[in-house]
């Protein structure tokens, strides 16, 4: 799923104020030797902390039905992790780098939430839409300085990107085959021969009607009093 997200942020920097402006979009680490290596303008979305929000964790099961709304298998409800990207850009002069900043933030504000038709398949087969923030305060334990001593370069201004996607929950169970026909009561007499038995079925139709006869009887009752 991590590289399907970087390839929706890809498309999501590429639009909006930066459309058809041949910024480049880069995902690597920006350490000094690839800052060195660059050809151009470049906005650098560097992956620098996975973690679960266990906020968002969930019990029981989630039910998977098909064309015709029958149950056929059952699952755990997908675990959320947040992604938190760290955004800044490279360019020759410091007021270059401001604006391309600007137009990254222009670009991913209106952006609060990805609805499914916009992720790719196998994130939008789970039907949840995927909520995105960027230059919130930052929950993570590893400060910018601390990041940016470790890539071993000298601090940028930069955007702190979180984007919280659903994991599917592994493994999945086929559901047994839906019920057509309700519960059948027999009774005999234990000298009766078996096949002779009679029995009174009900469907589950009649079930849902009985029901609804009761509770219309009760409230007619309760109207009385």
């Amino acid at each position: 799923m991590i590289h399907e997200v970087d390839e929706v942020l890809r498309k999501l920097l590429d639009s909006g104020a930066l459309t058809g402006s041949g910024i480049n979009v880069a995902f690597e680490a920006p350490t000094r030797d690839w800052a060195a290596r660059r050809n151009g303008p470049v906005v650098n979305a560097y992956l620098y902390d996975i973690r679960e929000d266990v906020g968002r964790r969930h019990g029981g099961h989630v039910m998977m039905r098909d064309e015709q709304d029958i149950v056929v298998r059952r699952r755990r409800p997908p675990r959320w992790f947040r992604l938190s990207y760290l955004v800044t850009a490279w360019t020759k002069t410091p007021q270059d780098e401001h604006r391309l900043l600007s137009a990254v933030l222009a670009t991913l504000l209106p952006r609060d939430l990805l609805a499914p038709a916009e992720l790719p398949a196998s994130l939008a087969a789970l039907n949840l839409s995927v909520p995105l923030s960027v230059a919130g305060v930052q929950t993570e334990s590893r400060s910018l300085a601390e990041i940016w001593s470790a890539l071993g370069g000298e601090l940028k201004p930069s955007l702190d990107l979180v984007v919280t996607v659903p994991f599917p929950a592994y493994p999945e169970y086929e559901a047994g085959p839906a019920v057509t026909e309700g519960a059948t009561v027999r009774l005999r007499d234990t000298a009766d021969d078996a096949s002779d038995a009679k029995g009174r079925s009900h469907r589950p139709h009649q079930v849902a009607a009985a029901r609804a006869a009761r509770k219309r009887a009760a409230n007619r009752r309760t109207d009385k009093w």
